[in-house]
């Protein structure tokens, strides 16, 4: 192993027209079978081509694949991570940018016809993928050559590719290792957040002890939840709710004097989902009792799920069981499906109080609210 990891290293130094990686394999596996060194062989190569089972489709039926959809799904999803994950190796080492949708379906397609000759589920290797690309391969053309000396290997070389040691293979594969390494991104640990360094640290220890595709999924799935707190957090931090006399937007600035304590507005700036409903759920205790209409401002909003519909609901409630008037402003289409799927509106917010804008909104509040307000102040004065 030693011996190989020196001559990939040092035959480099000399010349780079043939493969470092192929020189060290010939000559230390030549040395080893030569002077018939005691040494571990890698594992026999099968000889010959398999024999295509068409079965599958002259019996198919659904029950026959029903109990392995579930794994077969799962086995998909990693291949694709890998795949992916390999192709964004070999875009930084090659300087290039792969088409993860033509990845993705010309995998499906090779396993799929690999699965009539009994083959196993395949996806991108990293490793090999590397040894190629530091032997010099840039094109698609030295992936089908590694293809076509694979299936050569098979049919007629895998007895005596099989007397390869395997410390050899280790060499080599150490080598690779060192390759990948991203050298860059370790000097930069100490100036990342430290969620990110937590996340890097757990798939590079999972990916070492366990398995490296695995060790890719929990990492994306951690990665997820804490993109999403952090959506979460920016929706809360950015949106906002306030009287009109305070730091009211540009088109806010002409709102009638007399109204602008009694009428508060709630800018969302975000989607509204599960992360940050929490935050969203305080806006009837933010409103005063002395209010009388709340303006919801949504032309920033471009998404609500299932949670940030219900939070909605929940708000909306509070707000008009306590005789506050609800206007929503400037609703995008995928927020005003939601709230329309559960009758939202019409049935809690009537349609009149639905606006495309906010200039229609003022038109409305001057010519409703304000009679509220005169009614009020005729009273007062006849008592």
């Amino acid at each position: 192993a030693l011996g190989t990891i020196f001559i990939i290293y040092g035959f480099k130094r000399i010349t780079k027209a043939v493969p470092s990686t192929l020189v060290a394999l010939l000559v230390m596996s030549g040395i080893a079978i030569g002077f018939k060194l005691n040494y571990r062989p890698i594992e026999e190569i099968p000889s010959g081509l398999p024999i295509p089972n068409l079965e599958i489709f002259t019996s198919f039926s659904f029950s026959s694949i029903t109990p392995y959809i579930f794994t077969a799904l799962t086995l998909a999803l990693l291949g694709a991570i890998d795949s992916l994950l390999t192709s964004v190796v070999a875009d930084n080492m090659t300087k290039t940018k792969h088409k993860p949708n033509k990845e993705l379906i010309g995998q499906g397609i090779g396993n799929s016809i690999a699965s009539i000759f009994g083959g196993i589920p395949g996806a991108g290797a990293t490793i090999r993928t590397v040894v190629n690309i530091n032997a010099g391969g840039k094109t698609r053309l030295s992936g089908m050559i590694a293809g076509v000396l694979l299936l050569i290997i098979l049919l007629a070389l895998g007895p005596i590719a099989s007397q390869i040691p395997a410390a050899v293979l280790a060499g080599i594969l150490i080598t690779v290792g060192i390759g990948v390494m991203d050298y860059k991104g370790l000097k930069a640990i100490p100036y990342m957040p430290r969620p990110e360094v937590a996340i890097m640290l757990i798939v590079l220890v999972l990916s070492s002890v366990w398995n490296l595709v695995y060790a890719v999924g929990i990492g994306l799935v951690i990665a997820s939840l804490l993109f999403m707190k952090k959506i979460g957090d920016l929706t809360a931090e950015r949106s906002d709710v306030k009287p009109l006399k305070e730091e009211a937007w540009k088109d806010e600035i002409d709102f009638p004097e007399h109204l602008q304590e009694e009428v508060f507005i709630k800018h969302i700036k975000g989607p509204l989902f599960f992360g940050s409903t929490s935050d969203f759920q305080q806006l009837a205790q933010q409103i005063p009792s002395t209010a009388t209409c709340v303006i919801i401002r949504m032309g920033r909003m471009q998404y609500m799920d299932q949670s940030g519909l219900y939070a909605m609901e929940d708000v909306l409630v509070d707000l008009v069981k306590s005789g506050k008037k609800v206007l929503l402003v400037n609703v995008i289409k995928q927020p005003l499906y939601m709230l329309e799927r559960i009758d939202i509106i019409p049935d809690l917010i009537p349609k009149e109080h639905i606006f495309d804008n906010f200039k229609d909104c003022m038109k409305w509040v001057k010519e409703n609210v304000k009679d509220e307000f005169s009614t009020i102040d005729k009273k007062n004065s006849l008592v």
